[in-house]
């Protein structure tokens, strides 16, 4: 299981998450953070950081944001990797 970044990132994308992620498995987009879920070893440091609440365990995402499970997964795979805080575009 992993964790997984979901629709209040997207347009947003707050690094306090990844600088807390000791395996280095957030991934950047141009407009949102992915999570690798190959990556992800649920240490919950990085939901507990997102100050808009968008990280969620994979057991615990909304019905609304299913679909950010795949997408995460997808995208995880297509974008660069991400270790240091950046400005939000918020």
């Amino acid at each position: 299981m992993a964790y997984v970044v979901t629709a209040p990132c997207d347009g947003c994308k707050f690094t306090d998450c990844v600088v807390v992620c000791p395996c280095e498995c957030f991934r950047e987009g141009d407009q949102m953070l992915y999570i690798d879920p190959n990556e992800c070893v649920d240490c919950d440091a990085c939901r507990v950081e997102c100050p808009i609440g968008a990280i969620f365990h994979e057991d615990e995402v909304p019905d609304q944001w299913q679909e950010f499970i795949q997408l995460n997964a997808e995208m995880a795979a297509k974008t660069p990797p991400i270790t240091e805080r950046k400005a939000p575009l918020k």
